[in-house]
């Protein structure tokens, strides 16, 4: 019996069917389906009635209707009967019982095949919470949720020994329904797979297509890898984006994970060079969903087990609130190193967060609660004393606390230019020809080279002059 026909059988119906067929003696058939009784809508299958040799018919029904679903002669060697469903649909599915008619009589009914059919609702989505990477000996709950107030869920483990077990759904706001299932401890030895579908009690056996697989991954102690993507840690909507794990431990697969949502699908490691490894995780366009914090892990084939997490990374969506906030500077965008600038980022909406992010950098953007004040919300970036790392190109952005990794418009970009360095040399007090670090500054660094050429040109003049003038006197005294 499948999982899913299993998880069937634990609501509870009841079968109501009263057939016109006078049950005999002879051993009742064997129903199947094939490739299987949960099909997808609009995809063919084929029901299967396995009886004795010498059957002359095989009768298919279907409970809640009077009438034979079908009739159909044997197969040779005339023990088998087959019924074609060319698109699965709606109506098709439900609890099907065969039965086969012999020289001496109709065979009792066979047991109940359940028909399901999925894809009639939008799939629910499938969460680990907290995480669906856990520490050995670790529980997890598995969370199913739906958007169209479906009230069962059926949550089914993919993997050898496959199970399956029906959930009551739970009321939320805006007309959702979630279901809540503690899974473990977990060892690791296991490597679970589980998907859940939702259907509504009153139709059991039309289910939503299946949600996205989500696996459990136990962790180990390993050495942890690092997490970086080369877009930065702020993306437009829209925008491509890849994430890349790297390790210089020769892992063979890495892992990653969506803090509070589900584990992406693994990608195998590469070796860019001896003793290094690394894996790119494309996640395409760029969409509300992929904000949040990511962690990534490796793993060796040899061993379900996984390393340490790496350290989080933040990714956040630029452009999905419509506002667009201004950044100004203050004393001014060119500044000599050593002083004092405040960047201002401001928005005349409603924000309790702004954030400031420097073009290239691959740090987490600067976070400062937003401040009221003369008709605007605000915050205030001090930067005390600046020097020339702080050179660049800066925007910043405005956030609710509700939607962390979601962000406003950009601002404008603001260049920031520190000029003016001042080369100080070391000094020793005791030597009187040591130089004050006044006269090493570039102005006078070009000054001292002029005179230096000058001087340099005066010397070559008074070598060659005593050489004229000898000779001048000489030829006087001859």
């Amino acid at each position: 019996m499948t999982p899913s026909l299993t998880a069937l059988l634990c609501l509870g119906l009841r079968v109501g069917l009263r057939t016109h067929v006078q049950a005999g003696t002879l051993p009742k058939p064997t129903i199947w389906a094939e490739p299987g009784s949960v099909i997808p809508w609009g995809s063919s299958m084929t029901i299967c009635c396995q009886g004795t040799l010498g059957a002359r018919e095989f009768r298919l029904d279907k409970e809640g209707s009077s009438a034979p679903r079908d009739r159909q002669p044997p197969l040779e060697p005339r023990d088998k009967g087959k019924f074609s469903i060319p698109h699965m649909t709606p109506p098709d599915a439900g609890r099907y019982h065969c039965y086969y008619l012999s020289p001496t009589g109709w065979s009792e009914r066979s047991d109940p095949l359940a028909l399901v059919v999925t894809g009639v609702h939008s799939k629910p989505t499938l969460s680990a919470l907290p995480s669906p990477v856990v520490t050995s000996g670790g529980n997890v709950t598995l969370h199913c949720g739906s958007r169209q107030g479906l009230d069962k869920f059926i949550l089914t483990k993919e993997r050898e020994p496959k199970s399956s077990c029906t959930l009551d759904a739970q009321r939320r706001p805006y007309g959702q329904t979630q279901a809540l299932h503690p899974v473990g401890p977990m060892t690791p030895s296991h490597r679970w797979t589980f998907r859940c579908h939702g259907f509504n009690r009153d139709t059991p056996h039309v289910w939503s297509a299946p949600s996205d697989p989500l696996e459990l991954l136990v962790r180990g102690v390993s050495g942890k890898p690092s997490l970086l993507t080369p877009q930065g840690p702020v993306v437009a909507s829209g925008q491509s984006l890849t994430l890349q794990g790297h390790s210089d431990v020769g892992y063979d697969r890495f892992a990653l994970t969506q803090e509070g949502g589900q584990a992406l699908p693994q990608r195998p490691g590469r070796q860019p060079q001896a003793g290094l490894s690394q894996a790119d995780f494309p996640l395409g366009p760029v969409t509300s969903t992929h904000g949040g914090r990511y962690r990534c892990y490796g793993g060796h084939n040899l061993s379900s087990e996984w390393s340490a997490p790496s350290d989080p990374l933040d990714v956040l969506v630029a452009g999905w609130f419509p506002d667009t906030p201004s950044l100004s500077v203050q004393p001014g965008p060119v500044v000599a190193s050593g002083e004092n600038v405040t960047l201002l980022c401001q928005s005349g909406s409603t924000k309790e967060t702004f954030l400031l992010s420097k073009e290239g950098s691959a740090r987490p953007p600067l976070r400062l609660r937003s401040k009221y004040r003369d008709g605007h919300f605000q915050a205030e970036f001090s930067m005390s004393p600046v020097t020339s790392a702080h050179n660049g190109t800066y925007r910043c952005y405005s956030s609710l606390s509700s939607y962390p990794y979601l962000l406003s418009q950009a601002s404008a970009p603001l260049e920031l230019v520190v000029s003016g360095d001042t080369i100080h040399p070391p000094q020793n007090k005791s030597d009187a020809s040591t130089s004050h670090p006044e006269d090493y500054t570039v102005e006078n660094l070009i000054r001292m080279g002029v005179a230096g050429l000058i001087l340099l040109g005066l010397g070559i003049l008074l070598f060659q002059a005593p050489h004229g003038h000898g000779g001048t006197q000489d030829a006087a005294r001859s």
